[in-house]
């Protein structure tokens, strides 16, 4: 099934999680230094019109963002227009009231821009570091979930379950100016993820990190039929993949690969994967590939064909893949939104 996608209602995005970047003499910058790239990098994401920045959160030594509400602050009081949320909220190990009193704080300091991808997140560094048990990591999402979007009408909630005492009638500040936070469901594959999105009728994000991002188009169409099913409206869907733009394909290629190799390699040892190859990374960044790396034209044909094919509306780059020096991040964010936008728009009309 192909969906038709209006132009005009296309968003095209960035993500990051703040990956320690090397500096001049190749040793790693300090995460302080980082952080701050990271805000100079939203910044000029808004410059060149993109329409959202979407900050990870991670607690381990290569990735600099923990609180990416902060971040997102310091970014809302430098930006005008550049939508600003998380990708993704582990909301399994935080809090779903303090989550809801971050991100709606952050909605009145950037005059309603905020946005929260919530998800259970590949990473599981967080449960030891909050004192939760992996043992829980179902039962504490779906309940922290069920609490959340309870909150989202922004009325007293009455609500009970296992992982907290019980509310009754309570209210949770500030409330938004619009009366409704933007959250969406950050889903990597399972089938039981989007129906728990369509459930709560949350626009759903499909994180495509690997293999053909052709295989998630059943995906998209369950979650649509879900929705018809049940008589709920049509919701947004969105995509998030990352790659690297340069001004030539072979450019492009030779700047990410070595960074993007290390860091794999890095978790890939963490989690029984095999050694990255260059053979393996060329696939992921032919046309059938998840990799969105290559010069403006190429990786623009490569977002209109999956956006097209997926029937989403927006398209989020993760522009940070390892150890990348800041310089060639802001032009790749560059490139991304003065020519890679436009011709995506062109190629979708």
């Amino acid at each position: 099934m192909t969906t038709s996608i209006d132009p005009a209602a296309v968003e095209l995005g960035l993500d990051t999680f703040g990956d320690v970047t090397v500096g001049p003499d190749g040793a790693p910058l300090h995460h302080a230094v980082v952080l701050r790239q990271v805000v100079d990098q939203a910044v000029l994401a808004d410059q060149v019109g993109l329409s959202f920045i979407g900050l990870g959160e991670h607690h381990r030594d290569d990735f600099a963002i923990t609180a990416p509400d902060v971040v997102l602050a310091a970014i809302a009081s430098r930006t005008e227009r550049i939508r600003l949320g998380s990708a993704v909220t582990v909301l399994s190990s935080d809090d779903p009231i303090r989550v809801f009193e971050r991100f709606s704080t952050l909605d009145a300091l950037s005059t309603g821009r905020a946005e929260v991808i919530l998800g259970r997140g590949s990473f599981t560094e967080s449960f030891p570091l909050f004192g939760f048990e992996l043992a829980d990591y179902e039962r504490l999402f779906a309940e922290k979930l069920d609490l959340f979007t309870a909150l989202l009408a922004e009325e007293p909630v009455t609500w009970s379950g296992t992982i907290r005492p019980p509310l009754t009638d309570q209210r949770v500040y500030p409330p938004t100016e619009s009366g409704r936070l933007k959250v969406w469901i950050g889903v990597g594959g399972t089938p039981q993820s989007v129906v728990r999105a369509a459930h709560y009728r949350l626009p759903l994000m499909l994180a495509i990190i690997g293999g053909p991002p052709a295989q998630f188009v059943p995906l998209a169409n369950y979650y649509r039929d879900l929705l018809a099913a049940e008589g709920a409206d049509p919701l947004p869907i969105g995509m998030h993949s990352p790659g690297h733009v340069a001004p030539t394909d072979e450019q492009a290629r030779d700047e990410l690969f070595g960074h993007f190799q290390a860091q794999r390699d890095r978790i890939g040892r963490e989690r029984g994967w095999p050694p990255t190859t260059r053979i393996q990374f060329e696939r992921d960044a032919s046309p059938e590939g998840a990799l969105h790396v290559g010069s403006p034209e190429t990786v623009a044909r490569k977002i209109a064909t999956n956006m097209q094919a997926l029937g989403v509306s927006r398209f989020d780059l993760k522009y940070a893949n390892g150890a990348m020096p800041h310089e060639q991040l802001m032009r790749s964010i560059e490139l991304y939104g003065a020519e890679v936008a436009p011709l995506v728009r062109d190629m979708l009309g």
